[in-house]
């Protein structure tokens, strides 16, 4: 019986380490994916640059008069700009995790290899 066992958990074992690079690399990565895509969709909800974009004319506090509509015109615009630089950034940080995600995996095995040799 507990011969049984013991053979049952180790071809489990084995079959868990052969199969986690297939795993790690397709539906991992997949999935690491979809979390960048909804991290980059969470930091254009917060940052909302078409919401700015939308409003660019619509005069800030309510001045109606042309000096109040001339300044709400370059503060959203200094603000549409810097909203889309911050998302631009919030981008690339999701890419990066992504390329981390993707690469985690050889370099712990390259560190392995490594260490080994010391």
């Amino acid at each position: 019986m507990y011969i049984l066992v013991l053979q049952r958990l180790l071809v489990e074992a084995l079959w868990d380490i052969g199969y986690f690079p297939l795993w790690w690399y397709t539906l991992g990565a997949k999935r690491a994916l979809l979390w960048c895509w909804d991290f980059l969709k969470l930091g254009n909800r917060n940052l909302a640059p078409a919401l700015w974009l939308r409003n660019i004319f619509v005069p800030m506090y309510g001045q109606y008069d042309w000096q109040g509509r001339i300044i709400s015109f370059f503060m959203r615009s200094v603000q549409i700009l810097a909203r889309m630089f911050a998302l631009l950034m919030w981008l690339i940080l999701s890419l990066f995790l992504w390329i981390i995600w993707l690469a985690l995996p050889i370099i712990v095995v390259f560190g392995f290899f490594v260490s080994l040799r010391s």
